[in-house]
């Protein structure tokens, strides 16, 4: 089969196209045939092994990579029979790795059906952003106000669309040219990150979800009501320690500024596969809709890794493998 191979941390150019041997599942396994895939943060922070102190940390990246297939969204659909599904069913799974091939071995337990309303590209637009804003919006409850930093990205979109659902009144902050979207996804009021600074606007919230990183929990808790809590998502990239040293400061410093902190962390998420059951609920009765920005073919999967590390994108980048129906 054909896989887009990683051996050396390095910018997209340095993944290597190659013909590797079919995956063989194992117990408990199926094998399924991937309709698309897409190209998260988490992808390109493990292909370029940065940030560079991620390399030291236990269950980080390591000092060099392990070769072999990135990618964590998976759509497509199942190729052999196992006992909880069956050749032809369609399914979609947050993977640790692998999705960036044509086919891939998975755990039965780690696959749910997939949106029975949606095409394969759209569902694999959803596992890491959609189960990282469910995540983050756990304790969400009707009647409470949400704001979410970072509103027009691939986390940002489902969190808006899931803390309404939820029965919030989310507020949003994102650049002013992405702010007729995210109020159409149900945004009541949307700051432009450019020309104001929410923590200032003096509106109060029972939770913030910070994803863009732009804020600290000191500057965030004028905005944070009594009992609110901040939800550490990411923050801005770089080479030696961002965003892993924003989330680890907004955890040790919720001690010092006397608010809830928590870290939202989709990889860590035990029961994936239930997350994805409950999102496809929220899909199929029409409260969230994925949001694509560009869909790329298998062949350009690298020009996909660029776009998304420009950081412009609004929602999710997918990548189609080019199969009939998807």
């Amino acid at each position: 089969m054909k896989a887009l191979v990683h051996r050396a941390y390095g910018p997209a150019d340095d993944l290597t196209w190659e013909d590797v041997p079919d995956p063989v599942p194992g117990d408990g396994e199926v094998l399924v045939r991937v309709h698309a895939t897409s190209v998260n943060p988490y992808d390109w922070h493990f292909m370029r092994g940065e940030p560079y102190v991620a390399r030291l940390m236990p269950g980080g990246f390591g000092l060099r990579p392990r070769a072999g297939v990135l990618g964590c969204d998976l759509a497509g659909r199942v190729v052999t029979a196992g006992t909880r599904f069956a050749p032809g069913d369609d399914v979609y799974a947050l993977l640790p790795r692998g999705a960036h091939a044509e086919y891939v071995c998975v755990p039965e337990d780690s696959l749910a059906p997939m949106p029975a309303n949606l095409t394969h590209e759209q569902a694999a637009a959803m596992p890491m952003a959609a189960v990282t804003a469910l995540v983050a919006l756990r304790d969400v409850e009707a009647g409470q106000r949400v704001l979410v930093n970072g509103a027009s990205g691939g986390v940002g979109t489902f969190a808006v669309q899931l803390a309404k659902a939820l029965g919030a009144r989310v507020d949003a902050v994102c650049g002013a040219s992405n702010a007729g979207l995210v109020r159409s996804l149900g945004a009541e009021h949307v700051f432009d990150y450019r020309a104001e600074d929410f923590t200032r606007s003096g509106r109060r919230y029972d939770v913030v979800l910070d994803i863009a990183g732009g804020r600290s929990v000191f500057a965030c808790r004028r905005v944070l009501a009594r009992g609110g809590t901040f939800v550490a998502v990411g923050g801005p990239a770089g080479r030696w320690v961002q965003p892993a040293g924003h989330v680890f400061a907004a955890l040790a410093s919720g001690l010092l500024a006397r608010r809830r902190v928590v870290l939202a962390d989709a990889v860590a998420c035990q029961d994936k596969a239930a997350v994805l059951r409950e999102l496809a609920g929220f899909v199929e009765r029409g409260a969230v809709t994925p949001v694509v920005d560009r869909s790329y073919p298998f062949d350009d999967l690298r020009a996909a890794f660029a776009y998304s590390e420009a950081g412009h994108a609004k929602g999710k980048i997918v990548v189609t493998l080019g199969v009939p129906g998807v």
